[in-house]
C-alpha cells in the first residue's frame, strides 16, 4: 500500500465532523508569496472569503519564528506551520498540540544523538560549502555555489544515513532519513485525521518535489525551478501552470475546490 493510500484509509476509518472542503498545504517563498502584489492580493481575498471551506498549512524551509511572522503580515493564518524543510510542525491559532504530537514524536525520533556534531565532522572536509546563518529545526542547512563539491558532500552524509536535499542551485539540506516536507505533511494529515484525496500542495523548487511525489494532488507554479520542472514530466495529478507564485496558486486552487477533489479538477486546462 502506497503512502497516500494508508493516509487515505487512516482518514476515512475517523474523519472528523467539520472537515474542510479543501487543505491547501503550500509552500511560501516564490509560491504563496511569489508573483506580483496584485496577484497575492487576488489570492488572499479569495481566501479569505473561503475560509471556513479552506484549511490552510504553510509547508516551508523557513523556520517557525519567520512563517508566523509572516502569516501576520499577510492577515492570513494558517491552521498548521510544517517548516524547516519539514523538520518541525507546529499550530495555529485554531489548530491543537496534542492532535499533532504523533507528528511531533516521529520528528524527534528521527534526529540521531549526535547527529548535528556528525554532520559538522563532514562539513569540515567541505569548505566550499558554508553553513546558513539561522536554522531551526531537526536539519543542518548551507549554501553551495559550486555543484560537484555540493554532491561529494552528499554522498558523504547520505553513507552516514542522513537525506541531503540541494535546491535552487544554492541551498543544501541535511536532514534525517526519511524527512522532508512531504512526509511530514502526509503525517500531519493522518494525525489530524484530513482527506489526502480533498489536500491540494503547491510549490515552485526542489525542496517542494517530495510533496509532489506523495501522489496529493499538486500545482508547481510557473516560475518554477527547471530542475522541478524535468522531475515532474509525466506527473498526472499535477498542473504545471504558467503562471507565477499566488497566481499559478489561485488558478489551481480554485478549480481544485470546485471539483471538491475529484480528479477531473486536471482536465481541460
Amino acid at each position: 500500500m502506497s503512502a497516500l493510500q494508508t493516509a487515505s484509509a487512516a482518514s476515512r476509518a475517523a474523519q472528523p465532523v467539520a472537515a474542510p472542503r479543501t487543505v491547501l498545504a503550500t509552500d511560501l517563498d516564490g509560491t504563496f508569496v511569489g508573483g506580483s502584489q496584485q496577484q497575492r492580493e487576488d489570492l488572499y481575498a479569495w481566501l479569505r472569503a473561503h475560509r471556513d471551506e479552506v484549511m490552510l498549512i504553510f509547508v516551508s524551509g523557513r523556520g517557525q519564528a519567520h512563517m508566523r511572522e509572516l502569516a501576520h503580515s499577510l492577515d492570513v493564518q494558517p491552521e498548521y506551520f510544517i517548516g524547516d524543510v519539514g523538520t518541525t510542525v507546529e499550530h495555529g491559532q485554531q489548530g491543537s498540540q496534542q492532535a499533532i504530537e504523533p507528528v511531533r514524536q516521529w520528528l524527534g525520533a528521527a534526529w540521531p544523538t549526535r547527529a548535528a556534531q556528525r554532520i559538522d565532522d563532514v562539513m569540515r572536509r567541505h569548505p566550499r560549502l558554508s553553513p546558513q546563518p539561522v536554522v531551526g529545526g531537526r536539519r543542518k542547512s548551507y549554501f553551495y555555489d559550486d555543484e560537484p563539491a555540493a554532491l561529494r558532500a552528499a554522498v558523504e552524509l547520505r553513507t552516514l544515513g542522513f537525506d541531503v536535499l540541494l535546491s535552487d542551485n544554492q541551498y543544501f539540506d541535511v536532514l534525517p532519513r526519511g524527512v522532508q516536507k512531504g512526509p511530514t505533511l502526509l503525517r500531519t494529515l493522518r494525525a489530524l485525521r484530513l482527506s489526502p484525496r480533498r489536500t491540494l500542495v503547491a510549490g515552485d523548487t526542489l525542496n517542494d518535489l517530495s510533496m509532489f511525489r506523495t501522489g496529493l494532488c499538486g500545482v508547481a507554479v510557473g516560475n518554477r525551478e527547471p530542475a522541478l520542472d524535468r522531475a515532474l514530466r509525466g506527473s498526472a495529478h499535477v498542473h504545471r501552470s504558467s503562471l507565477p507564485g499566488a497566481a499559478g496558486v489561485l488558478e489551481a486552487l480554485q478549480r481544485f475546490h470546485a471539483s471538491g477533489g475529484a480528479q477531473a479538477w486536471l482536465r481541460n486546462w
